[in-house]
């Protein structure tokens, strides 16, 4: 008879101060010993949008290294696992509270992390570097979202990526955005023969930033509550089309996840650092299960 091992892990909801808001993420602070194939398994079992697994680095000068898991395949990064292992990682004490900033190895590469102190600290994630892919007929892209072609704004849908290939997709009120859903014929037509796999976001421009829903069915994930990794591009892809509301702003926010009734609310700050403009994303977390899960 084999002995099972017990591995503690974690449930915070992300990008929320109320408990059961916000986007749900499991973190295994000491995910030693188990393998791909365990993690993958683990990350379809709890079903939640990503499942983290906290392991030593590889990389010189980060803290930790984060390896992130939908339950349908492997993440090179994500945000709401970033900002939500951050902040367990701090809980935990596996780095001091004491640290401002720190660095997170993920797949893609050192996502630099900082800490807003006060009695809530907010977790912000740098954004890796955007990659602008093409842009998609606008009135394909209202079909395959269950929209009439004047539900759109007119600014052509664009896939842009900082880890995560993104379809943005603009439309004219928060309305508009609580009505669409994804066709999946429709959907699967909107895709040349080399394009990857990628998200749907779809957003409108408010008075705060952006009203949003994301959509990744080919992740294995209907609809995402917070999805920090497509919330710089948005932000870059709003930046770029004039779509915020006043001039100078450099901080709004995202509201996401509200029609699911998850809502979440996710900041967006732009900074310049060394002479380069960096976009970073913040929220705040709530802690909400510690449990351990027997293997």
């Amino acid at each position: 008879m084999s002995l099972s091992r017990p591995y503690r892990y974690r449930v915070v909801d992300v990008f929320s101060e109320i408990p059961l808001e916000g986007n749900p993420l499991a973190v295994f602070p000491d995910a030693s010993g188990l393998d791909d194939v365990t993690m993958q398994k683990i990350a379809r079992e709890l079903n939640l949008s990503e499942t983290a697994f906290v392991l030593p680095p590889t990389l010189e000068n980060c803290a930790v290294q984060v390896r992130i898991f939908t339950p349908a395949r492997e993440m090179v990064f994500a945000g709401h696992p970033t900002v939500g292992t951050s902040f367990v990682l701090l809980d935990e004490g596996i780095v001091s509270r004491a640290v401002d900033r720190f660095l997170v190895e993920e797949k893609i590469g050192p996502i630099p992390v900082r800490v807003e102190q006060g009695d809530r600290p907010m977790i912000w994630l740098t954004t890796p570097p955007i990659e602008e892919g093409r842009t998609f007929d606008p009135d394909r892209c209202a079909a395959a979202l269950g929209l009439a072609p004047t539900d759109l704004l007119g600014v052509n849908p664009q896939l842009l990526s900082a880890g995560n290939p993104t379809l943005f997709v603009p439309v004219k009120c928060t309305e508009i955005v609580d009505s669409a859903f994804v066709d999946s014929a429709r959907m699967t037509l909107l895709k040349a023969p080399d394009d990857e796999s990628f998200c749907v976001f779809v957003f409108a421009p408010t008075s705060e930033g952006a009203y949003s829903r994301m959509f990744a069915p080919e992740y294995g994930v209907a609809e995402d509550p917070a999805t920090g990794s497509s919330t710089g591009p948005l932000a870059c892809f709003m930046l770029r089309h004039g779509l915020l509301s006043g001039s100078g702003r450099n901080r709004w926010t995202s509201e996401q996840g509200t029609k699911m009734g998850r809502r979440s609310i996710l900041h967006i700050e732009i900074r310049t650092e060394l002479g380069s403009q960096q976009i970073d994303v913040g929220g705040h977390v709530t802690p909400l299960v510690d449990a351990v899960m027997r293997l």
